[in-house]
């Protein structure tokens, strides 16, 4: 358990108003947490690969080509539009 010192050192680091009542109930819960760190130092991960991310992910690529469905409804679209300018839609400049 830590004293009451430590826990108002760690409360002064962290910029925490704590009460007296804070400070008893925190040496406690800090002194479990900082126990818990000490049982864990003591796995053996001797045979572990090191790893970065806990879940395996793998890029899904595709080849981009150009789907005739698709340049036909895009034709369509620029025959709608009020203005055209060799087969591209002509709009206002803004700078």
């Amino acid at each position: 358990m830590l004293s009451k010192e430590e826990v108002r050192h760690i409360a002064k680091l962290a910029r925490i108003a704590l009460s007296e009542r804070d400070i008893e109930k925190f040496q406690k819960e800090l002194g479990d947490v900082l126990h818990y760190f000490e049982l864990l130092k003591e796995a053996k991960v001797d045979n572990v690969p090191p790893m970065t991310y806990s879940v395996l992910l793998e890029n899904i690529k595709r080849e981009d080509v150009a789907q005739k469905k698709f340049q036909k409804d895009g034709q369509y679209l620029i025959n709608q539009a009020p203005v055209k300018k060799n087969g591209y839609l002509q709009v206002k400049s803004i700078l």
